[in-house]
């Protein structure tokens, strides 16, 4: 599978049947096939996850096949009327246009993550499913988030049930300061994937550096999604 980073939580990734483009709002994409089914996903209708301006910028670029999975909480009017539309609720099993199985699970803000079986590739997207501890938040709602984050990463380890991962999207956000590293640290205890990609992380790349730095023996399995200047 080849995976291309476009912007904040938005990724490209090619298997052998099809394109997957992930939480699209903006961003330049690479050259694609326009005879590849491309299938744009989006977590929820926050504006640095969804902009319906996708589906017309993939039909500028000439592509045929272009299917929308949606989170429910956006709505289908977005989708222009000649466009395949799937309107998706979280922990729910759906088919995919070319024979791919598509899982949900429930985002700790708004929407769902993504699991995907595609032939021999397994990948996951996060969108806002993340360990949203704040400094400024009540120790009861700080310890609910963390429970209710972990019960669907524990969900997704039981589907997966000893699946390794192709890839994976997880959050990294730095506006988190010392509780920046909670989500991904318990996402890599239960999941195993060698190809990690952070994301979320608000234009500040160096944020993985400081990961890789604090934990480096997870050097092997987290990537950097683009160039930093941190040392």
């Amino acid at each position: 599978m080849k995976v291309t980073y476009i912007h904040h939580s938005c990724f490209l990734a090619e298997t052998e049947s099809c394109y997957y483009l992930f939480d699209y709002f903006k961003g330049e994409l690479p050259e694609l096939d326009p005879q590849k089914p491309i299938l744009v996903l989006a977590s929820h209708k926050h504006a640095d996850h969804y902009h319906p301006s996708v589906f017309s910028l993939l039909k500028d670029m000439g592509m045929e096949q272009i299917h929308a999975v949606l989170s429910r909480d956006i709505s289908g009017r977005t989708v222009p009327k000649d466009i395949p539309l799937l309107s998706v609720s979280s922990r729910r099993t759906y088919s995919l246009p070319q024979g791919q199985t598509l899982s949900t699970f429930l985002s700790t803000d708004k929407g769902v993550a993504f699991l995907i079986r595609d032939k021999e590739e397994c990948f996951y997207h996060a969108g806002d499913l993340n360990d949203w501890v704040w400094e400024e938040e009540s120790d009861s709602y700080n310890r609910q988030m963390t429970g209710s984050y972990r019960k669907e990463i524990d969900t997704l380890a039981q589907d997966l049930d000893g699946t390794k991962l192709t890839a994976a999207f997880v959050v990294l956000d730095p506006r988190q300061e010392n509780d920046y590293a909670r989500g991904m640290l318990y996402f890599l205890k239960k999941i195993s994937c060698d190809r990690i990609y952070p994301m979320h992380y608000w234009e500040q790349p160096e944020i993985i550096t400081r990961f890789l730095t604090e934990y480096p023996q997870y050097q092997n399995r987290i990537l950097l999604t683009e160039p930093t200047d941190a040392k």
